[in-house]
């Protein structure tokens, strides 16, 4: 805690990226007792109401209580977010620590990120949904296997440098064995990168599943997302433009609170800052 407390009073903006993230987080996991109703609940007479007391953020082109599908979206935001960072971090480090270590391995590995990469995430993730369905578990699938390669590439980077330095080389020499050193002496250094890159892949998998969502290639419409809340509302974003508004707002803030946090992380982290700090 006293680390924590340390850090944000160093770098303000974590202090405010986690504070913004909070504040959705609490929204999506208290949305039933938010004042909400159910956000799948059609009231044609109270279709394209104006936002006011009754409700907050207007109704669609259905009747649905907008604030209601505003504040359940947010769970699916952040189900795919922290479910995307979480596996591609997981999976792309132990590709990533096997092809540093294995040398005849790496080549291979390394050209298959390379094409990987060479596709942008949505692209893939259309693909990648195209032969299956659209569900929120294909759409965590596909997000993910378009942001391995980036992990895998930040890890086997980090591998080819630590392996050279005199601590791994004392431990190789005392003949500790490849996986005691990958965990002792490896895999602890790469944390703090890894923690960076994690929020990274976060805000790029809520925008992404947003894209995907906007363009029925994401989540079910039944599933109030972000995403196709935008892409209803932009027939009447004209005339009705909180319909696109309110979405848009809450998006916009989950990813500017995960960007601060990520950039405060790597500003506290990189040696450089820490050394213009001192100064």
């Amino acid at each position: 805690m006293n680390k924590l407390t340390g850090l944000c009073k160093r770098q303000p903006t974590i202090l405010v990226g986690l504070l913004l993230l909070a504040v959705i987080i609490l929204l999506a996991v208290f949305a039933p007792w938010m004042g909400t109703v159910d956000p799948t609940a059609l009231s044609p007479i109270h279709r394209t109401r104006n936002p006011g007391a009754e409700f907050w953020f207007g109704t669609d082109l259905l009747g649905r209580d907008v604030y209601s599908r505003v504040i359940y979206g947010a769970r699916v935001s952040l189900i795919v977010g922290f479910s995307v960072a979480i596996l591609s971090t997981a999976i792309g480090v132990a590709i990533g620590l096997a092809a540093g270590f294995v040398r005849w391995l790496d080549t291979i590995v390394m050209r298959i990120m390379d094409g990987f990469m060479s596709i942008p995430t949505i692209l893939l993730a259309i693909a990648l949904i195209s032969v299956t369905s659209a569900s929120m578990k294909n759409v965590i699938l596909a997000i993910t296997v378009a942001e391995i390669p980036r992990v895998v590439r930040l890890i086997r980077g980090l591998v080819l440098t630590l392996r050279e330095q005199p601590y791994v080389e004392a431990a190789q020499s005392s003949g500790a064995s490849t996986l005691r050193i990958v965990c002792k002496h490896i895999f602890p250094n790469t944390i703090a990168a890894l923690t960076v890159q994690a929020t990274y892949i976060c805000g790029v998998a809520i925008l992404a599943e947003a894209s995907l969502s906007f363009i029925g290639a994401g989540v079910p419409p039944s599933v109030p997302s972000w995403g196709n809340i935008m892409a209803e509302g932009r027939a009447l974003w004209q005339v009705k433009p909180y319909l696109i508004a309110f979405p848009a707002l809450f998006l916009s803030i989950t990813i500017l609170a995960i960007n601060m946090l990520g950039d405060g992380l790597r500003d506290a982290i990189d040696p450089r800052m820490n050394r213009r700090s001192g100064e």
